[in-house]
């Protein structure tokens, strides 16, 4: 560590004066701008009045105690593993964001000022310096949570701050953050995603509030690093939109959401500076591909949220309220192809998230940008976003329609099902087992005090034996020891979703499978298996209907819950309902020192709907369809317009209409209305017939075929249009699978 502090040497003095001073201070303004607002904030004063309460708090129970270190009597600054520093310097932001900001009655007060820098000078002394020892706290503490809230503690009060004492205060990012692309506590880690992202923001920032030019450049780079595709294994932005952090674990919505807002942020601060970056065409592609099939009505899916899920302080709109900031941002230079989309696009998220409002949890800057949006005439409010998305390296697949949209969480030895770390999602066992997360017009299903209260063991989609579990441990990681997780997509309508479940710490073994239609979500299992003495269920689904149970209608074999979906039973057990009130404390799933949640109970109302299978099943099964926003008539009526093909521990088929949809677990046939479709290797495929062509879709999540043969029920007499790969074989098709790592091949055929 004293190697790296050394190596790092005093800027040249000639870098301020070759580059000039003013072009230092234009950047750093423009960042207090992004942070603080500007001239606009009165015509917000709600939202100032509460950054100003907020700071006036702080500021209000500030009492420095030299015997057992303290800036606050409830954050003692002796022992580092407590994260109580990290904390106290998140408290000096909010002071030097209420003076700072435009409207509150202490903006630029100098006795505030002085206070302030008095209580840097004590965290310096006492709590972050460069010659500490992080005695096995947090890397993370040092290395980028406070050098972040730091930098911009000192960029909002900088004209109040003496500056000899920000060059004091800043000194230990000499050591703590001196290179985004490196770890210091880990010197052999080379940083990405999220974490270099949020590095390079506090090297900039350094950079600015010293005028050093090199810091510039350095965070400059490591940036534009970024914005490059990862083939993978491993961290970064895939080609299909995943996105992956700490190895294994797909968090588009936290470490990804973190991501983009730094780098937009940096693109927005840089701007029109000697350290621009220019070369940023990619990132508005990451935007559409990682982002945007996440982001509903405003909110960002949990499913790709990792243990975020369970920080009672960072809710679904609190990510999606970053990435539309982090788009606003971009919007101001974004080529006019994205701009021409993305404008409707975040007004449509914006007027119709009326549950979170979006100006209860932006900055003021962003407010004002998205006001002016939502009142220009001449951008529409745009629709939501519809397609199936497969995201077959992080083994995710999002199914969106009109007025709803379903995302399924599977795991396989590439994709780690449920990550815990530093005492979080404690209760995360069953989130990446096939979980199935639906998006209705109830913006508030997944916000509101859900985590805590739902039963962590019965959680949609998911195939489960009754038996205690322990919290999570930090560091868990489990990979389940099967590749066959993925599916496939046709015209942005239909997908297929298959996983074969390798149960924790049991003898459970399934193979599920979801059939993605205009309408509906069909589910299948098969081979259900378990020799533990426990009995083994099927949870259909587990709604949070706040404050109330609302009247179900019932009838053979399905169930409608007005306002969320109707529930029809296929084939298999019959459902059980269940109607409770559930009590939980958000620190029963996350007591970090940081994040720990608070324990006030609260309560929520949950309608289950579980298929029991028994205590040691032997190759059971089911089938049940999901309708999401359908009346209780349409569902009555559902179980004539699917045909269940086969559900076996060989092929899951089913027909509807012209519509064909399979996951062949190994070679197999099935019979179908027009005729036998049969598949010589593991896929899964989609098949839809229009006159004389069909069109197909075949991927093999299983990643163990170099082609498969897909005998059709139609003989195929030419190939029309194709992917890379996909030939005629007789009256067959044949598909290169082999290196495609479970990406979806297309084609349409002459029949």
């Amino acid at each position: 560590m004293a190697g790296l502090a050394l190596c790092e040497r005093p800027a040249a003095a000639t870098d301020a004066t070759e580059v000039g001073a003013a072009a230092f201070d234009a950047a750093r303004e423009r960042w207090v701008r992004l942070l603080a607002g500007g001239e606009y904030n009165t015509a917000y004063t709600d939202q100032t009045q509460a950054i100003e309460g907020s700071a006036n708090a702080v500021l209000r129970k500030l009492k420095p105690t030299a015997g057992r270190p303290s800036l606050w009597p409830d954050l003692p600054l002796d022992d580092p593993r407590t994260g109580n520093f990290n904390r106290a310097y998140n408290r000096m932001r909010t002071l030097a964001l209420g003076w700072a900001t435009p409207g509150t009655a202490m903006h630029g007060d100098r006795q505030v000022a002085e206070v302030a820098a008095g209580a840097l000078d004590f965290l310096y002394e006492h709590a972050y310096h460069e010659g500490f020892d992080p005695r096995g706290s947090n890397w993370y503490w040092w290395e980028i949570g406070v050098p972040r809230s730091l930098t911009d503690t000192c960029a909002l009060l900088y004209d109040g701050l003496p500056k000899d004492g920000l060059k004091r205060w800043l000194r230990p990012l000499r050591r703590w953050c001196p290179d985004p692309e490196r770890r210091v506590s880990h010197p052999g880690v080379v940083e990405t995603g999220a974490n270099r992202a949020g590095k390079a923001m506090a090297v900039a920032m350094r950079g600015l509030l010293t005028h050093d030019a090199r810091l510039l450049k350095r965070a400059r780079n490591a940036v534009s690093d970024l914005l490059r595709p990862t083939r993978g294994p491993g961290d970064g932005f895939y080609r299909d939109g995943s996105f992956i952090q700490h190895d294994v674990y797909p968090y588009n919505g936290s470490y990804g959401v973190d991501y983009l807002e730094s780098v937009a942020r940096l693109i927005a601060m840089l701007a029109r500076s000697p350290w621009e970056i220019s070369d940023v065409g990619e990132v508005y592609d990451i935007v559409d591909r990682s982002f945007v099939p996440f982001v509903f009505d405003g909110l960002m899916m949990d499913c790709v949220r990792g243990r975020s899920i369970s920080r009672q302080g960072h809710r679904d709109h609190h990510s999606g309220q970053k990435t539309v900031e982090a788009m606003l941002n971009l919007l101001e230079a974004a080529p006019e192809r994205h701009a021409k989309r993305w404008r409707p696009l975040v007004k449509g998220w914006l007027t119709r998230n009326t549950a979170v409002p979006y100006d209860t949890v932006a900055p003021l800057s962003s407010i004002a940008k998205a006001r002016a949006l939502l009142d220009d005439p001449s951008v529409p409010v745009g629709p939501r976003t519809t397609g199936t998305y497969v995201f077959a390296d992080m083994d995710r697949v999002v199914h969106r329609r009109p007025t709803w949209a379903c995302a399924i969480a599977m795991s396989s030895r590439r994709t780690g099902a449920a990550e815990a770390m530093n005492r979080e999602n404690l209760h995360g066992w069953y989130t990446g087992d096939g979980m199935t997360y639906l998006y209705t017009g109830d913006l508030t299903h997944w916000n509101d005090d859900l985590w805590p209260t739902i039963d962590p063991y019965r959680l949609p989609g998911t195939t489960v034996d009754v038996r205690k579990r322990a919290n999570l441990q930090h560091g868990h990681r489990r990979l389940p020891p099967t590749p066959w997780a993925g599916g496939t997509a046709l015209d942005g309508e239909y997908g297929v979703a298959a996983m074969r479940l390798i149960a924790d710490g049991s003898s459970l073994r399934a193979k599920k499978a979801w059939f993605l239609l205009d309408d509906a979500v069909i589910a299948l299992g098969a081979g259900i298996t378990a020799s533990d003495g426990r009995r083994v269920e099927t949870v259909v689904e587990n709604r949070n209907t706040h404050d109330g149970h609302p009247p179900l209608a019932r009838g053979d074999r399905w169930i409608h819950l007005p306002g969320v979906a109707g529930y029809v039973l296929l084939d298999g057990p019959a459902a059980q309902v269940i109607r409770k009130e559930r009590t939980g404390r958000w620190s029963d799933i996350d007591k970090g020192a940081t994040t720990g949640g608070d324990d006030t109970p609260v309560t929520r109302h949950y309608t289950t709907i579980v298929l029991d299978h028994g205590v040691d099943p032997r190759q059971a099964r089911y089938a049940y369809a999901v309708l999401p926003d359908a009346c209780a008539a349409q569902t009555a009526a559902y179980g004539l317009r699917v045909r269940i093909l086969a559900n076996s521990g060989t092929v899951q088929a089913i027909s509807r209409g012209d519509l064909l949809a399979a996951v062949f677990w190994r070679a197999g046939r099935v019979e179908t209305p027009h005729g036998t479709l049969a598949a010589d290797g593991p896929c899964t495929l989609l098949a839809r017939r229009d006159d004389r062509r069909v069109r197909l879709a075949v991927s093999d999540p299983s990643r163990t075929a170099d082609e498969v043969k897909i005998t059709l029920p139609w003989p195929v007499k030419s190939v029309k249009e194709k992917d890379r790969g996909v030939r005629r074989a007789k009256r067959a098709i044949k598909v290169e699978v082999g290196g495609s790592r479970g990406h979806t091949r297309t084609a349409v055929v002459a029949i």
